[in-house]
């Protein structure tokens, strides 16, 4: 059996694998929601053990999510989150917490969408497109991305306004994306490695939250939805899709 040096995890589900074959050898994670939640690390200032690194997105994200799906389409009157309980950050809640707090704020009807497997997604974003006035937030999870192309094609075709956590949702057709820039991950994690493998523990190094965003609107995507971008958004955008 192989003995390496250290070990690097890019999903929740790759790290949990992972933490099961060792308690030694470090592990550094660089896309990973909720690594206390999980029972990775103990705290994120003090992991605790052999493993460490870099959280994708904070829970306070879906807040945001929300606030953008609002300002881009105004006449929202209900909004679904669409996540797998099965693979998203404690079953959903993880996120789910702080975007029902946002969306009572705003005064929005909250629709928790779950999706247990492929065969499903065209079902529940129907259902939800059913209704008016109606958005939808895809959560961050490895299960949607997976499926991004078809998640994205499916809310064109059900004229359906949504919010995606990673820049590749908008790059293949979806209206808005916000999140962590998870290249910058990888390279954060570069220098986990280094320090490790020049004797450092993990247990001393914090998990680390995102330091960088980016925001990505697909102009194509708005005019099919007749939603006009608000000049507000296009100025702060990293990227527009024209």
């Amino acid at each position: 059996m192989l003995q390496p040096d250290l070990m690097l995890a890019q999903s929740t589900t790759t790290t949990a694998a992972l933490v099961q074959q060792t308690s030694t050898i470090p592990i550094i994670f660089f896309s990973v929601g909720d690594p206390v939640g999980e029972g990775f690390v103990a705290s994120l200032p003090r992991p605790g053990g052999n493993v460490t690194g870099f959280i994708n997105m904070e829970a306070s994200m879906s807040s945001k999510w929300l606030e953008l799906l609002k300002d881009i389409a105004p006449n929202i009157r209900r909004v679904a989150i669409l996540f797998n309980p099965a693979t998203a950050p404690r079953g959903g809640s993880y996120y789910l917490d702080p975007f029902n707090a946002a969306a009572q704020s705003l005064r929005l009807e909250t629709i928790a969408a779950h999706v247990h497997d492929t065969s499903e997604i065209e079902t529940v974003i129907a259902a939800q497109a059913s209704e008016p006035n109606t958005g939808l937030i895809v959560m961050s999870d490895v299960f949607p991305l997976v499926d991004r192309t078809e998640i994205t094609a499916l809310t064109a075709r059900y004229r359906l306004p949504a919010v995606y956590p990673y820049r590749q949702f908008a790059e293949v057709g979806g209206l808005l994306s916000y999140g962590n820039d998870l290249r910058d991950n990888y390279r954060r994690a570069a220098t986990y490695t280094d320090r490790i493998l020049r004797g450092e523990q993990p247990s001393g190094l914090p998990v680390e939250v995102p330091v960088k965003f980016e925001l990505v609107i697909n102009l194509k995507a708005a005019k099919a939805l007749g939603l006009n971008v608000p000049p507000t958004l296009l100025a702060i955008a990293d990227k527009v899709i024209e």
